[in-house]
């Protein structure tokens, strides 16, 4: 007998509820405000504007500390995301049990390098990041941030993570 496909919606609350569990497992994403959005397999991370953000009210300019977690924080939900894409698609992933203890373990940060293009104005950012290399052990992942205008950048970040061992 041939399997029936899932409904789109019922993928959908999957790949959500996935996705909401990763983010609320690290108190950091929710101490600095920062969302995901999900479509399909590509996430964009968002960093609402707040002016605990602000470092330096002169200008007033994005803290640069915030700029660079923001893009670290972004280029580690992206690998974990990545993945838990093959296990979520298959359905080998329980959801109705996920928790912290469920969730894979995240990336450790090799290394992080910021370039600073332009300062963070007093608005909401917006950030992309592409894994150039996922491997069992290592991954490379490059971040771009912007504000308005997806080809003005502000910043953008290059990182070396080692990855966690699967749970077999």
């Amino acid at each position: 007998m041939i399997k029936r496909p899932e409904p789109v919606q019922v993928i959908k609350q999957r790949r959500d509820a996935v996705l909401r569990k990763l983010v609320e497992g690290v108190p950091y994403i929710q101490f600095l405000g920062i969302q995901f959005e999900r479509r399909g397999d590509e996430l964009t991370a968002i960093l609402p504007f707040k002016d605990d953000l602000i470092g330096n009210p002169m200008l007033p300019a994005l803290h640069g500390g915030a700029t660079a977690a923001f893009l670290e924080v972004t280029a580690i939900i992206s690998l974990s995301w990545n993945t838990l894409w093959e296990d979520m698609e298959n359905g080998t992933l329980d959801i109705e049990n996920l928790d912290r203890d469920g969730l894979p373990r995240l990336p450790k940060t090799i290394d992080f390098t910021v370039d600073y293009l332009r300062s963070g104005l007093p608005r909401d950012g917006y950030a992309r990041a592409r894994i150039n290399r996922a491997g069992r052990r290592y991954a490379s992942v490059h971040v771009e941030a912007w504000q308005d205008n997806r080809s003005r950048l502000y910043a953008q970040g290059t990182g070396h993570f080692v990855m966690p061992q699967r749970q077999l």
